[in-house]
């Protein structure tokens, strides 16, 4: 490691690693991550069970650090967004969705989306690079701070959604890497699997890899019954069209009881007839599936529109016949862009 490292970028094992190489015992590393992520700690002088010397030398070598919070901005319903500054000038945004039952943290995992799907806002703002396993963590680290969460018996932050900016699993070890942390019930976050839920607009290879690292619950970006709609939706579709998805998504190695969430955002006269409700039944028969739709949310960087209420409720009423567990979610935080496909870091 070298001067201004930051720590958070390391799971348990590499921090282990490099206190061993230092001549320090491995269970450094656990007192640091306990600091960090149990307490809330991220100035070394503070970590009162590690030797003075050695917090001297991490004060000097190495760093916890954060990024810089632009906007602290909060909706008519309860919803908080924060938009990051990173190291390097790039930007994100995170977002935390307080509930009577819940309160679900919405991080991102890339600094804009190597993907381009055309009613995402995120994607208009192109892609600029992956975010670090540290910046990622540090989303999470700063919600706890902002929301005075740490150390409280009853979890302000009850959920964590891999479903803002980015595409987890094309920045798959990063993300794993924080999972790890974030899962973590020794020295981490202690957050159960059950609780932690990445997307996926549908990088197939990398399905049986998240599968075999972790146990976290799995939602496809699915809004579309067919290629040629979803193609245009969605160009990773012309890489792995709906079939092979599917395919990858039956062999999914689900925990038991559990099923895959399939989003599917509704736009108006493109993916909302009743034939399309009906093709999904089909195509969803070999999976354990359950689908949250939609109601598209409107921004500037697209001409969709969302449909009518009847419409929603109707495509509702085909699946719930069909013995699918179907859910209309409304997003919140729309007066302040924070609702889904609504995330562009704007700096201005």
């Amino acid at each position: 490691m070298t001067q201004g490292t930051n720590l958070l970028d390391y799971d348990r094992e590499a921090l282990a690693a490099f206190f061993v190489e230092r001549g320090e015992k491995r269970f450094r590393a656990d007192q640091v991550i306990q600091w960090v992520h149990q307490n809330g700690v991220n100035e070394f002088e503070h970590m009162s069970n590690i030797s003075k010397s050695l917090r001297a030398w991490l004060a000097d070598h190495c760093e916890i650090s954060l990024p810089e919070i632009i906007r602290d901005e909060v909706s008519s319903d309860g919803t908080r967004k924060w938009l990051l500054k990173l190291h390097d000038g790039n930007a994100i945004e995170t977002v935390f969705i307080p509930e009577a039952d819940r309160g679900t943290l919405c991080i991102s995992s890339q600094a804009g989306c190597i993907l381009d799907c055309t009613f995402c806002a995120t994607a208009q703002q192109g892609f600029s690079r992956n975010l670090s396993t540290g910046e990622i963590l540090a989303q999470v680290w700063l919600a706890h701070r902002l929301l005075d969460a740490f150390n409280q018996r009853n979890r302000v932050i009850s959920n964590i959604v891999m479903m803002g900016m980015g595409e987890p699993l094309a920045n798959f070890s990063n993300v794993v890497g924080a999972i790890h942390i974030i899962t973590d019930k020794d020295v981490g976050l202690g957050f159960s699997s059950r609780r932690i839920t990445v997307s996926t607009a549908g990088l197939v290879p990398k399905l049986s890899d998240l599968g075999r690292e972790t146990t976290v619950n799995l939602a496809i970006s699915l809004n579309a019954t067919e290629n040629k709609t979803r193609d245009m939706l969605m160009p990773i579709n012309r890489k792995y069209p709906i079939e092979n998805l599917l395919n990858a998504c039956a062999k999914y190695p689900l925990m038991t009881r559990r099923k895959i969430t399939f989003e599917y955002i509704l736009l108006k006269g493109i993916n909302d007839s009743e034939e399309d409700a009906k093709r999904l039944v089909r195509l969803l028969r070999p999976i354990k599936a359950k689908i949250n739709l939609i109601p598209f949310n409107t921004h500037q960087e697209s001409q969709f529109e969302c449909p009518e209420e009847s419409v929603i409720l109707k495509f509702k009423d085909i699946l719930s016949k069909n013995n699918y567990t179907a859910i209309i979610r409304h997003s919140k935080g729309q007066d302040i862009s924070a609702a889904c496909g609504q995330l562009k870091a704007n700096m201005i």
